[in-house]
């Protein structure tokens, strides 16, 4: 909440030593840092490595999956669309490749850089979105890689008041084929950062003249 004092408390390495779909909810309501810039976390995705298809790591390790195959406890940062970062934690033992997705949250420090970088925004959706996230946290390529366990890290996880459990739901992820099956989007119910969810959407072909 905006005057609420920060955690002073990291999460610890081994809390991300787990299976992403273990992590995922637990992650609701803990705290990211950049600068001076902080958000509440409301709304995450799992994924899996190479045991899910929906994962970029799901076909083995290459230059841009790197860091999801290193140690736990790390940012991997992407770009997508061509326009836009998004931001996931590593999880589990190094080599597995297993991460979860930050896809919205609360701006609790940090107001008035965040409206800044998101002047034509509303405090709910300054953040609400993992493109979105990351504009407000300016979080982009050079963020990919670095520690968030570390105290002396730009980009920091803090232990916050985890989500009341009771609240904490779980569905489809947003836009992935297949996703009804896999129901690893997980959010805090009623909140109103929380992301509307999209099915995916099957992109259609060109016809080609015969």
């Amino acid at each position: 909440m905006p005057g609420t004092p920060l955690p002073s408390e990291l999460l610890p390495r081994k809390f991300f030593d787990r299976p992403a779909e273990v992590v995922a909810p637990e992650l609701l309501g803990h705290v990211l840092v950049h600068g001076d810039v902080a958000v509440r976390l409301t709304e995450v995705e799992a994924y899996a490595g190479t045991r899910d298809p929906a994962s970029h790591a799901y076909r083995g390790l290459t230059p841009r999956t790197a860091v999801m195959f290193g140690p736990p406890g790390h940012a991997y940062v992407y770009f997508t669309y061509g326009m836009h970062f998004c931001v996931n934690l590593v999880c589990a033992e190094e080599g597995t490749a297993s991460a979860v997705l930050l896809r919205a949250g609360q701006v609790v420090a940090g107001h008035e850089t965040a409206r800044r970088r998101r002047p034509r925004s509303t405090e709910r959706d300054m953040a609400r979105g993992p493109a979105r996230l990351c504009m407000t946290l300016d979080i982009a390529r050079d963020q990919n890689g670095l520690d968030v366990c570390s105290p002396e890290g730009a980009l920091r996880i803090l232990a916050g008041e985890p989500a009341d459990p009771s609240l904490i739901r779980s569905g489809p992820r947003t836009g992935v084929n297949g996703g009804k099956q896999t129901p690893w989007r997980f959010w805090i119910d009623g909140d109103p950062t929380v992301s509307p969810y999209r099915a995916h959407v099957p992109r259609k072909r060109k016809r080609t003249e015969a």
